[in-house]
């Protein structure tokens, strides 16, 4: 959006800030978003609220309306964080630029081990079992092999978080419709859903289409 607006001279990309700053705004701006409908809806808006759905449900904290009734401290709680977390991050980037500038030099043969170390400490401080090591080192594998086929990360996580919420859900309506399937439509709001949900799919392959036929008749 920032390059359509201001982009005049063509100079995104070539060392214009401009083109740094927009989208790392929307970055933040996006990661803070995520937790709206996370909080209020129960569905994560990212691969960070998906994962951290998956821990509150750990602690038996379902996310949704009910969770601003039942436990207001937590959610209040979590939102004046994201304000402190916002002033803290601004004290301490602007007078430590240069070091954080400085750690991208680190060579990838460096820092990988160091965080795999620190994974590994982690997944096995929780049950203390070589199962979840071996588990993690073929999850790792298996990430690497969707990285390199260039597969989305976020997508996949959302996915298996949701998976077992969905599941749940399905199960509890068909028990209240005695197994009968005419409950996912038989509802004005869950049409609407439905069609929501084809929209969602269709119109980007829509838009997608759209837009390459002029480049393809341009080139």
């Amino acid at each position: 959006m920032e390059k359509r607006l201001s982009d005049k001279d063509g100079t995104f990309g070539k060392g214009d800030l401009r083109g740094l700053t927009a989208p790392e705004a929307a970055n933040n701006g996006s990661a803070c978003g995520s937790f709206v409908p996370m909080l209020t809806l129960g569905v994560p808006g990212s691969g960070t609220t998906a994962v951290m759905v998956g821990a509150l449900s750990l602690y038996s904290i379902t996310p949704g309306p009910a969770l601003f009734e039942q436990q207001p401290q937590l959610v209040w709680g979590l939102i004046a964080s994201l304000m402190v977390a916002a002033v803290m991050l601004l004290v301490m980037n602007i007078p430590m630029v240069g070091l954080f500038v400085r750690i991208l030099s680190v060579p990838n043969w460096m820092l990988v081990p160091g965080i795999l170390a620190v994974s590994a400490v982690g997944v096995y401080a929780v049950h203390a079992t070589t199962f979840d090591l071996v588990l993690m080192v073929a999850l790792g594998v298996v990430g690497y092999l969707l990285r390199k086929c260039e597969v989305p990360m976020a997508p996949l996580i959302l996915g298996f978080v949701l998976g077992d919420l969905m599941e749940q859900n399905l199960r509890r309506a068909l028990s209240i419709s005695n197994g009968e399937l005419y409950i996912l439509w038989s509802s004005p709001i869950a049409i609407a859903l439905w069609i929501l949900a084809a929209l969602m799919v269709t119109v980007p392959l829509f838009l997608r289409g759209r837009t390459g036929k002029p480049a393809a008749a341009a080139v």
